[in-house]
């Protein structure tokens, strides 16, 4: 099959169905290693939020989310430890949300995966091709960024 004849509708799902290789096996070695509840959800936010920290507001436009669902986010991440809420030291009437020691170890065992997997995919297609790969997808999204409003296609 050439590149004329495959169907337009398998380039986004060839796309997803990698993107969840690596999710997924994130997700499971950060359960073997203490972090069970740690779901993409909370690494997007969690990365969102940075290691300088950020407000609720500041949060869902980052996540291009409601503040209220950005809240909510905060709140279960704040309930499994991955979070805490503190004074903002510019805005005495707002809270800063600040990763705590828990987050940034699921964020440093996640960095540490994520290299493990890109390294099996370099052994499986090859390190230049894989290299090719990525510098394709950054031309292709070009200026987009790292969107992280995937709720934004439900309707949510």
């Amino acid at each position: 099959m050439t590149v004329d004849e495959t169907p337009g509708y398998e380039l986004p799902l060839l796309l997803f169905a990698g993107f969840r290789t690596l999710i997924d096996e994130v997700h499971r070695q950060l359960a073997e290693e203490g972090h069970p509840d740690m779901r993409p959800a909370y690494g997007f936010a969690m990365q969102a939020i940075g290691v300088e920290g950020t407000n609720a507001s500041e949060l869902g436009r980052r996540l291009g989310v409601s503040k209220q669902a950005a809240g909510k986010t905060v709140d279960r991440l704040e309930g499994l430890g991955y979070v805490a809420r503190e004074s903002d030291p510019s805005d005495a009437r707002s809270k800063r949300v600040v990763l705590t020691e828990r987050g940034l170890d699921s964020l440093r065992r996640s960095a540490v995966v994520f290299d493990r997997l890109r390294a099996d995919w370099a052994a499986a297609i090859g390190p230049e091709r894989l290299r090719a790969l990525e510098s394709d997808l950054r031309t292709v999204t070009a200026g987009q960024g790292f969107r992280l409003d995937a709720q934004a296609w439900f309707g949510g």
